[in-house]
């Protein structure tokens, strides 16, 4: 998993309509939440975008772009999209599952798939990042909001 405090690696996915989206392209703009679900079936991670969505305001007051990052393929996470109404951009690996590249997968009998969440400022920087083997612990909602509250009170005057 990432950790706090260091320089986020450039990220590459794809959106649910293919094209590309790096995590470099959100530098210098706005702060950019990625919210890894375990997969689109799951219940409970869907509890969790759910929470995301009915804070959409506060993350655009706070300048932060919500990602939700979908282990299955563009075809699923479009129709997953669409089905429950995402106003967020839904990514998937361009390469490989993009749980991988940011370490969220456990071994335990062979790969298991981990969810979590990764706040990183405008400037590339991790402010916050959490993973779980069970989805109930993924989504770390005081964690993200203590991050953002540290995030505003370093650019307040």
């Amino acid at each position: 998993m990432l950790t706090p405090g260091t320089l986020a690696p450039e990220m590459e996915f794809e959106d649910t309509d293919g094209q590309v989206r790096r995590l470099s392209d959100y530098r210098s703009v706005h702060s950019a939440l990625l919210y890894f679900m375990r997969s689109t079936s799951c219940p409970i991670c869907n509890r969790h975008v759910r929470d995301l969505v009915a804070r959409r305001n506060e993350f655009d007051t706070d300048n932060i772009g919500v990602l939700i990052v979908v282990p299955e393929g563009r075809d699923a996470g479009s129709a997953w999209k669409t089905e429950h109404g995402i106003p967020f951009p839904v990514l998937v690996g361009s390469t490989g599952t993009p749980h991988e590249s940011v370490g969220l997968t456990r071994k335990v009998f062979g790969s298991m798939q981990q969810s979590g969440t990764i706040l990183v400022d405008p400037d590339g920087i991790i402010r916050h990042a959490h993973g779980a083997t069970l989805p109930t612990n993924s989504y770390d909602k005081k964690g993200i909001i203590a991050a953002i509250h540290s995030m505003r009170s370093r650019t307040s005057p």
